[in-house]
């Protein structure tokens, strides 16, 4: 029978840190981080402004969509016959894919600081299933030696598992981006609501209702609701009649006079250093070309994922193998999709590996996805080898 760690209670030994409501930190636990707009910023209302959407989503997606594979450290062979390698590389769970689970946990990363998966083993302590934890049931706490544990919160109770039996992933420090750059998000949320309120009264600014005589403050309240209820928003750009020597002078102002576009761009930059995309894969592409686009892809890699795929197989190796198996293995994700150029650069690359002796014609092949052929395995220098047939 399978047995899973997340149901035995061991009891707590550390306290938590008591946080009044005038506390700052108090704020996060209701989801609250005020910013110098006055809008106050969540995973909710950050993940409807598009470049915080398609930011979140490419990182997620693609570091999910990479494969994960378990080698030998000596001889660089797949370690399919391990139990782990299932979990990283199949299945996570019976209805969780691996690819699911590693785009949920980044996702919970990148929005609220970590994402969790709890480890359940059998009798043997070999790991069967892992299982995503949602990030408000999860708490992590250390023992006063430094080591880390985790308290989860479950339907029968609290659970204090081992950080050994909780793969964690976490963001910069812990802190979601969105954390980090709320004031960025909280300006492109002002641009939005600007706009918005631009175009709900028919795209055109405000103006001034001049009148010959004086009139009371009620006078001028029924004036003014009588003018925004037949002239605004949809009514906007109808004929307007005045009397009593009234007279309309619209305020004259553009969206190119308070360079409305560019400061909507610069926002997009701004969340693109706060997630640490290039700009062109957020489809910002004012300052793109061909060249520093494809330049860009490679940095996406080099800059964005790579460290969270140093962060994922850390993570998979402390759960999953023992301190003699990391000694032996190591997991590794598969990036050659990720990296591969156009086909002319890649055949000059795979052409200088042959003539190296780096690559043999079989490996080349299984980078291609194509079959093993026989006689493929040699090292030989196919351009200055030269097959003789012997004389019958």
């Amino acid at each position: 029978m399978a047995l899973t760690k997340i149901k035995k209670a061991l009891g707590f030994g550390v306290e938590e840190k008591a946080l009044t409501l005038t506390d700052p930190d108090a704020l996060t636990l209701f989801g609250v981080l005020p910013t110098a707009t006055g809008l106050s910023v969540g995973p909710g209302n950050a993940m409807r402004v598009p470049a915080v959407n398609c930011a979140v989503s490419l990182i997620s997606e693609t570091l999910g969509a990479l494969p994960v594979k378990l080698y030998d450290r000596a001889s660089k062979d797949t370690l399919t016959d391990h139990p782990a390698y299932r979990l990283v590389h199949d299945e996570a769970n019976e209805w969780t894919s691996a690819a699911e689970l590693r785009e949920q946990l980044t996702l919970d990363a990148l929005l609220h600081g970590a994402g969790h998966a709890a480890v359940t083993r059998l009798d043997d302590d070999t790991p069967f299933e892992l299982h995503r934890l949602e990030p408000g049931k999860i708490q992590r706490d250390q023992e006063p030696d430094g080591e880390p544990f985790y308290r989860v919160s479950t339907d029968a109770g609290h659970v204090r598992l081992s950080y050994r039996d909780v793969l964690r992933i976490e963001a910069i420090g812990g802190v979601s981006p969105i954390t980090l750059g709320r004031e960025a998000i909280a300006l492109s949320l002002s641009f939005e609501g600007h706009i918005s309120n631009v175009f709900a009264n028919g795209g055109r600014p405000s103006g001034v209702i001049k009148a010959n005589k004086t009139m009371d403050v009620e006078a001028k309240k029924k004036i003014a609701s009588s003018w925004f209820s037949t002239h605004g928003g949809k009514n906007a750009g109808g004929t307007a009649i005045l009397d009593e020597g009234m007279d309309y002078t619209p305020l004259s102002m553009t969206l190119a006079d308070t360079q409305f576009a560019e400061n909507r761009l610069e926002q997009i930059r701004e969340i693109a250093r706060v997630f640490r995309v290039p700009p062109t894969m957020l489809f910002e592409l004012s300052r793109g070309t061909w060249s520093n686009t494809e330049e860009m892809a490679r940095q996406f890699y080099s800059i964005t994922l790579k460290p969270w795929l140093t962060d994922w197989t850390w993570a998979y190796a402390r759960c999953l193998l023992t301190p003699e198996e990391r000694r032996n293995a190591y997991f590794e994700a598969v990036t050659d999709d990720l990296l591969t150029t156009d086909t002319a650069a890649r055949a000059t690359a795979y052409g200088q590996y042959r003539s190296m002796g780096v690559l043999s014609a079989n490996e080349v092949r299984a980078g291609l996805n194509l079959p093993p052929r026989e006689g493929g395995d040699e090292l030989s220098n196919p351009y200055t080898t030269t097959q003789k047939e012997q004389a019958e």
